[in-house]
């Protein structure tokens, strides 16, 4: 692989816990304790002293509950961390891990600390979704609580109402979106199966007689598909004569944690590391709210020009399968072969656990591109509201 500068971003290590379902394995697990599960089990593998992490960066979507209070700080406390590590969350969506590897990226690079973590968590199995803005005083309908002058310029729909626009948009079909579903899960089937998922840490679950067990792959992954099953399923929209989104073909609840160790390379071989990747780019951008998933596409377009890379000179690309709808809108957009594209399946398979799914798709595309011994991968999330998260890495 290429040489890098001393300057250079790069990659230490990046990990995650298996994503567990809904309500499944992990439903015992806070979330503090998954963040910190990670947390000490970088630090561990690296064989870094904690004291040299200047910052951890942790993405979590409804902080609130046992999310709440800076989860960041209280995972790395609870991790062993020294009292010196400062900690801090944020909040961009489903975006949010990514990102938090890229504030840490942006961070070491700006030479303010040596050594960052970007990581996140998410248990939706112990954190309803949307908890930080029902306040815990009703269940979620829509988004009433925003200001009115939002909502009467752009009236933002639940994001099932934007996967429907998007499939219609595109000429996506029922059946086409089932399609893709299989595919993701029977790909995620084939890599646990063949065992390739290096960047998973097994992690101590529980079973549904409450015994114990090691958790070593995600929980919801389907080993076969039964397409007549799926084709019955009804769509989320029901009082929609057209609608094609169900739950089979969208991504899934989960509960699970990740983390990305990042620095300089000049300080890793200080560190007497060596580092396994470079980041090449970094993008974020804005797009339209009501369609609100569809930023993946501009996102891309950016950062490949930013980059001079074509769509074919990329090695692995991991887009987050929010809905089999968003991921074919790509795939129609910018005809990718088909074997760098999700290869080992996505959130429809192995789950979504909002606040966790950067970092963990991140750890995912370093563990595929190692595999392959492949060059570049690409990294595309959509993210509510209208924005998304690129990412462009480079093994080193």
């Amino acid at each position: 692989m290429n040489k890098i500068s001393d300057n250079t971003c790069v990659i230490i290590d990046a990990i995650r816990t298996p994503f567990g379902k809904k309500d499944g394995a992990l439903k015992n697990k806070r979330p503090d304790e998954l963040l910190a599960f990670v947390l000490h089990t970088l630090i561990d593998r690296s064989g870094l002293d904690a004291n040299v992490i200047g910052d951890v960066i942790a993405g979590c979507v409804s902080q609130a509950g046992e999310q709440g209070a800076n989860i960041a700080r209280q995972a790395l406390l609870l991790a062993g961390y020294p009292e010196s590590v400062p900690g801090v969350t944020l909040n961009r969506m489903c975006g949010s891990s990514q990102y938090a590897a890229h504030a840490a990226a942006q961070a070491v690079v700006a030479g303010d600390i040596n050594v960052a973590i970007g990581c996140g968590v998410e248990s939706m199995s112990r954190v309803p979704m949307f908890l930080d803005l029902t306040l815990g005083n009703h269940a979620f309908e829509g988004f009433d609580n925003l200001h009115k002058n939002i909502t009467r310029r752009f009236p933002i729909p639940h994001q099932v109402e934007s996967a429907e626009r998007i499939a219609h948009k595109w000429g996506i079909s029922r059946e086409e979106l089932d399609d893709y579903s299989a595919r993701s899960h029977l790909l995620a089937s084939k890599a646990r199966t063949e065992g390739l998922h290096s960047e998973i840490i097994p992690i101590e679950g529980i079973n549904s007689d409450e015994s114990i067990f090691s958790l070593n792959s995600d929980e919801g992954v389907r080993d076969s598909i039964d397409m007549n099953r799926m084709a019955t399923m009804k769509p989320v929209l029901r009082d929609k004569s057209n609608a094609v989104v169900t739950a089979a073909n969208a991504s899934q609840m989960s509960d699970g944690s990740a983390a990305v160790l990042i620095s300089t390379a000049n300080h890793a071989k200080h560190l007497n590391i060596r580092p396994r990747a470079k980041f090449v780019a970094r993008v974020v951008t804005g797009s339209d709210p009501v369609m609100q998933l569809t930023g993946i596409l501009p996102a891309t377009h950016s950062i490949l020009q930013k980059t001079g890379l074509s769509i074919h000179d990329i090695d692995w690309i991991e887009v987050n399968e929010a809905f089999a709808s968003v991921a074919l809108c790509f795939l129609k957009e910018f005809k990718p072969r088909d074997s760098v594209f999700n290869p080992w399946g996505g959130a429809i398979a192995h789950g979504h656990p909002l606040g966790a799914t950067g970092a963990g798709l991140m750890a995912k595309m370093l563990a595929g591109l190692e595999s392959i011994d492949g060059q570049f991968g690409l990294q595309v999330m959509c993210i509510g509201h209208g924005m998304a998260t690129a990412t462009i890495i480079e093994r080193v």
